[in-house]
């Protein structure tokens, strides 16, 4: 029976996960570039120059396609809430289903009337309002994203709400804790600057291309100085806010951060690894060395989880066993910012506590209908008191609580690195553009700045899926972290049912998403680009006749 509804969890993950990665693909498209869009049409507005009007006239065609499929993929992923997590939607609906409303009818239909205003209100309405329908359509997207991050946020760490016994469902208590979050608040914006990040990829790398084949020199350039100043303020803006991911999770998931450096026992003053190889063979507690090979700055994660060089940073060993390993002489402060440590529970005395919850639900429904209010008033107590680890009772081992240790670390260092790598390609890119000399003559050297430029498409998604994927996969077991496990979270569906859903729709999304490459392609493709040629051709006809 364990292994039949691990089969349903498992294939029910994984149709979540599928629809998730592939609505990623086309967010984040759509978060940056309505900002260059917006820029681009701005700088129309005021020079009147046709020529930056034909411009964002070709981006524009390129945002429409990809929002077109990116609502579809969306709308499939907040029926699965439903559909495969049931018991979740039932338990916190209150919660969770208020910020998707708000998306839904504040963030959709603004976007959904505005596009329309930017696509075919050209010569219906006039520039300024056009100009200020396309900014509305790029903050519309970005409000829809807002309010999907606070619910997101929300099951990082359930803030705002408190449990009823007496419906038996998480019920909302404050709308602005859910809101305003510091979980959500970090995630808000690391993900939204990010996004602007990836579109300036995007734009360099489709103008690179095109500059391989030798058209559109001119739109090209225009394209890469919005494109880039954008990628680079979403690059830098991101490293920024990344910091304050850093901490938040180090305070209120620490188990992810754990995992997001292979750390199994922590110390005063831990180091981070800069690169480094898991041992494959090192489990919880069986003593073997975590790494085959690790190069290491000290002091690193104990500055970027508490901006505390000697603060102490938990491991998986400690969080399981309930370790501060902080000696006496220390105190009981914690690092900077954190207020007075309390000795951590250990996984044992988190379940005896959720037991302890679990005994006073039972109680308290005889309680109810024996009307006794003073037994009532005792397991209420008893209720609040330890229900926020409920959860940990329906988890029968402390390693069920870890998460996948080498996919998060590969995939954390993984996005770091090439993280940092976009900072270092956006600040040359912009040189370059600004200082033509400073590139060389030869047709080789600038050819493989193209290609590079090309290959960043694919590696700035990569490295925004490596994002996601320590995200979630570290929060893991956990739906919401410490109080829902997925085989909870899971409706009452068979495994074949979910196996099949998942290739529908996998055949389903990977047929979008060859439609979207092959329309964008074939926009970027075309050799003679009509508008872009009308506009320039004349221009360079002039200055040949002067």
């Amino acid at each position: 029976m364990s292994d039949l509804l691990m089969n349903v969890v498992d294939w029910s993950r994984a149709q979540f996960a599928l629809t998730a990665c592939y609505h990623w693909l086309f967010v984040p498209l759509t978060l940056g570039l309505g900002v260059i869009i917006g820029v681009m049409e701005t700088i129309y507005y005021r020079t009147r120059d046709e020529k930056w009007l034909a411009t964002t006239k070709f981006w524009m065609t390129l945002f429409g396609v990809n929002f077109a499929i990116g609502v579809a993929t969306g709308i499939i992923l907040e029926f699965e809430f439903g559909t495969n997590w049931s018991n979740y939607s039932w338990f916190v609906g209150d919660i969770f289903g208020a910020p998707l409303a708000i998306e839904g009818i504040l963030a959709f239909f603004m976007e959904s009337t505005f596009i329309a205003v930017m696509f075919f209100g050209w010569k219906k309405v006039s520039p300024k309002f056009h100009l200020a329908a396309t900014w509305l359509t790029a903050l519309g997207a970005s409000i829809s994203a807002l309010w999907i991050l606070v619910a997101n946020a929300w099951m990082q760490y359930p803030v705002g709400c408190t449990f009823n016994p007496e419906t038996m469902r998480n019920e909302m208590t404050s709308f602005w804790d859910v809101a305003l979050s510091p979980m959500a608040m970090a995630k808000v914006f690391h993900t939204i600057t990010s996004a602007w990040a990836l579109s300036g990829a995007f734009v360099i790398g489709v103008c690179g291309w095109m500059l391989l084949k030798g058209r559109n020199r001119d739109h090209c350039i225009r394209s890469l100085k919005v494109g880039t100043w954008v990628g680079l303020i979403g690059i830098v803006l991101t490293s920024i806010s990344g910091d304050t991911s850093a901490v938040v999770v180090a305070k209120h998931q620490p188990m992810k951060l754990a995992a997001m450096e292979g750390l199994y026992e922590g110390e005063l003053g831990q180091s981070i690894v800069a690169f480094g190889i898991l041992n494959p063979a090192k489990e919880v507690g069986n003593g073997e060395k975590p790494f085959l090979f690790d190069i290491s700055i000290p002091h690193g994660l104990a500055f970027l989880a508490t901006h505390d060089f000697n603060a102490f940073v938990p491991g998986i060993e400690d969080i399981l066993l309930g370790k501060t390993r902080v000696p006496e002489k220390f105190g009981l402060k914690d690092s900077k910012g954190f207020g007075p440590q309390q000795k951590p529970l250990s996984f044992e005395e988190r379940r005896e506590h959720g037991k302890m919850a679990e005994h006073a639900l039972a109680y308290y429904d005889e309680a109810l209908k024996a009307g006794d209010s003073v037994a009532l008033k005792e397991h209420v107590k008893a209720i609040d008191e330890n229900f926020k680890y409920l959860g940990y009772t329906y988890l029968e081992e402390p390693e069920e609580s870890v998460p996948n240790v080498p996919l998060t670390f590969y995939s954390f260092h993984f996005m770091v690195t090439i993280g940092g790598y976009l900072v270092l390609f956006f600040i040359v890119a912009l040189l370059l553009l600004y200082k033509p000399k400073w590139v060389p003559g030869k047709k080789k050297f600038k050819k493989l700045g193209y290609w590079l430029a090309v290959l960043n498409i694919p590696l700035t998604y990569l490295c925004s899926m490596s994002g996601w994927i320590v995200a979630e996969v570290g929060r893991q077991p956990w739906t919401i972290q410490d109080l829902m496990p997925n085989k909870m979270a899971i409706s009452d569906l068979s495994a074949g049912y979910v196996q099949t859903t998942f290739w529908i729709f996998a055949v389903v999304f990977t047929a979008l998403l060859i439609a979207d490459v092959s329309i964008i392609c074939k926009q970027i493709s075309k050799k003679s680009m009509t508008n872009l040629d009308k506009v320039e051709q004349p221009q360079k006809d002039k200055k040949r006749r002067k």
